[in-house]
Order: C-alpha cells, then sequence, then structure tokens
C-alpha cells in the first residue's frame, strides 16, 4: 500500500494512504456505515464534513441485499453513490457478537442469520470473495474476536487459528488475484490482554506481508487500561511504513490516547449511535440534549459546531428530539461526525506542527473537566 508518513511527534504519526478511490490523510476516524449507509445522513453531507473514508459492514450486506447483488451494481461505490475510499470489516465481529448462535470450526464459523435463522458459513476465502464483490479500498482479513474476558489457553488457541485463517486468506488473494485493482488487505492482531501473544500475533502477520495491520479485540468489555495495554503490546511489532488501524474505537479522549501510541486510523459507532439516544459531544464533554437545562438555552450545541449545526439552538434541538423529530437525529448525528473529524484534522496538525502533547493535554483536561465520559 502506497502509505507516506510524513510527519511525526513522539510516536504520533501523520500521513497519506493513496487508495483506488482517493487519498486518506492520517490520524483519520472512519464513520461507520453497517447497511451501505451512515445512519440518518446522505453522503453529500458525508462530503461536506469531510469525511475521507467510510466502514461498509461485510456480515449484514452479504445477508441483505447480497454481495451478487451489489456487485452487479458495480460494487458497494456505485450502488450507495459513495466514491471515496470504502473500508470493509471481515464479518469475524459480527459472527463474536453471536455467540449463541455459532460455532467455530477450522473451516469457518456456522451460525445462524439473525434475519430468519437460515444455517449460515463464513470461511476466510468467503469474506475475501464477498469483500472483492463489494470492491472496497481495504478489506479486513477474516479473524476470531475472543470474548473478554479468557484464560490464556483460550486466547492462545484462538490466536492460533486467526494466524491459519490469515495464511489462507493471503493464499486466497494471491490464487484469485484481489489485489489486481489495488485493493488493499489488513491483518487483525490478536491475543486478548496477554501481552506475549499480541506481540506473537502482530510478529506472524507481518511476516505474511499485508498492506496494513489492525489490532482487533479491543472495546469488547475490557477496562480501558487493558485496552491501552493491547495496543502497547501489538503497535512496537508493526512495520513503521504501513498504517495501523484500531478497530472500534472509541471515545474522544480514547481517540487521542491511541494516536500519542502511534495508531493511524480508527471506526467507531458511537457518534451515530449516541446522537440517537439525545448525546452531543462538545469540547466541555457530552451532554444529554433533553435535559432539562437546555430547555430556554439559545447557544448552539458546541463553540466548534459545523455552521448547518450552529444556526440552531440547544432549545431548538431539545424541542425536537423530545417531539420526536427526525431532524433532532440528523442534527446530533451530523455534529457528532463532525466533532470526531475535527479531532483528527486537528491532531494531525498538532503532529504536523511538532505540538501533539499539548494540543492533548489542553483537549482531554477541558473535556474531562465537568463530567464523565460516555
Amino acid at each position: 500500500m502506497p502509505f507516506k508518513l510524513e510527519a511525526t511527534d513522539g510516536t504520533a504519526r501523520a500521513g497519506t494512504l493513496t487508495l483506488p478511490h482517493g487519498e486518506v490523510q492520517t490520524p483519520i476516524f472512519m464513520p461507520v456505515g453497517t447497511q451501505g449507509s451512515v445512519k440518518t445522513l446522505h453522503p453529500a453531507e458525508l462530503e461536506e464534513l469531510g469525511a475521507q473514508i467510510i466502514l461498509g459492514n461485510t456480515y449484514h450486506l452479504w445477508l441483505r441485499p447480497g454481495h451478487e447483488l451489489i456487485a452487479n451494481h458495480g460494487g458497494l461505490h456505485d450502488f450507495t453513490t459513495w466514491q471515496k475510499p470504502i473500508l470493509t470489516d471481515s464479518g469475524g465481529f459480527q459472527v463474536w457478537s453471536l455467540a449463541k448462535m455459532r460455532k467455530i470450526t477450522e473451516e469457518g464459523v456456522q451460525f445462524r442469520s439473525h434475519l430468519d435463522g437460515n444455517k449460515m458459513m463464513l470461511t476466510p476465502e468467503l469474506s475475501m470473495d464477498i469483500q472483492a464483490a463489494l470492491g472496497s479500498d481495504i478489506a479486513m482479513l477474516f479473524d476470531e474476536c475472543p470474548p473478554y474476558p479468557c484464560d490464556e489457553e483460550y486466547a492462545a488457541k484462538s490466536l492460533a487459528l486467526t494466524t491459519r485463517w490469515a495464511k489462507r486468506c493471503k493464499e486466497h488473494i494471491v490464487s484469485q488475484d484481489l489485489s489486481a485493482t489495488g485493493r488493499n488487505h489488513f491483518g487483525i492482531v490478536q491475543g486478548s490482554v496477554y501481552a506475549d501473544l499480541r506481540e506473537q500475533s502482530a510478529r506472524e502477520l507481518v511476516e505474511l506481508d499485508f498492506d496494513g495491520y489492525a489490532v482487533g479485540g479491543v472495546s469488547v468489555g475490557e477496562p480501558e487500561e487493558e485496552m491501552f495495554r493491547a495496543i502497547d503490546n501489538a503497535v512496537p511489532f508493526l512495520p513503521k511504513d504501513k498504517p495501523r488501524y484500531a478497530m472500534g474505537l472509541g471515545t474522544p479522549p480514547q481517540i487521542l490516547e491511541m494516536i500519542e501510541r502511534g495508531v493511524d486510523m480508527f471506526d467507531c459507532v458511537m457518534p451515530t449511535r449516541i446522537a440517537r439516544h439525545g448525546t452531543a459531544f462538545t469540547l466541555d464533554g457530552p451532554i444529554q440534549i433533553k435535559n432539562l437545562i437546555h430547555a430556554h438555552d439559545q447557544n448552539p450545541l458546541c463553540e466548534s459546531s459545523h455552521p448547518h449545526v450552529s444556526r440552531f439552538s440547544r432549545s431548538y434541538i431539545r424541542h425536537l428530539f423530545r417531539a420526536g423529530e427526525m431532524l433532532s437525529l440528523r442534527l446530533l448525528s451530523f455534529h457528532n461526525l463532525h466533532f470526531y473529524l475535527s479531532l483528527t484534522r486537528n491532531a494531525r496538525e498538532a503532529i504536523i506542527n511538532g505540538t501533539y502533547a499539548e494540543f492533548k493535554k489542553s483537549f482531554i483536561q477541558r473535556y474531562t473537566a465537568n463530567q464523565t465520559q460516555p
């Protein structure tokens, strides 16, 4: 993968990824489009926000509407009209979430569809084929995400299976020439909370030589300090000339902590999910718009709000939310994604200017001064 490292500030990095559908400047936050859309938002609004890359969900798109249908529409880009880069996950995390409905074997994972209960089988090879049909710029390898907590014996067996599946993914990618269109493939470091397993996983994946590397199995219920340790125990063993992605993270302070540890890419459903429950991110921490304190507040959600949202008062958005008006969910989702995308843009600028430590400290001090993160 053409990845240019442009600046470092300590271990924090600023770089540029060159992908088939455009360039992505890192550090980057990637909005999540599970079903082929970022909930409540139009693709043009994502462009207005400055989103450079979004996620698609292999499991959900495979089940509905089906990867063959999407391929017949020219791939996920044409199907959704989003013409900038797309990263697709492998389906492994969704299979993990179906713990009561699935059986893990050497071949792959057998499970029952959450839609109709039909038996399904997802294998490393099929995951690669589905993602190729979707036409994503970055495809993730199929892996097993171990639960938290789990003992070291289980974590080791799970990791060994993930490595074997990674080898099968690699063989299939090569044999079917799945990188021919410029598609990139990322390995996923596993190992739960065990430092030696995280190092082992990173080293084994690097030997297989993928285009980039992710740290998976984080944000699955473990304490925050364990999440940070998982990154600390993996990132030092990943190549400096390839992108690093922390999957499914996190709160704004967590993202800044991960950037300081050398991570380049992030995704999380939190900005849009909590928006649908009435929570907005601000520089002074998250607020609940439905709370009575905002009933007569004529101020915008945040001094850093996008102009599309800052024109509206907290009082008006509260009224919309309490009345069940869709506009409130759209405004809050737009605002929260703007907050996250601005955070990583500002972090990149601070890295380039050599002021990242000061930027991080100032942001977190203000953000956490008066209230608890969501």
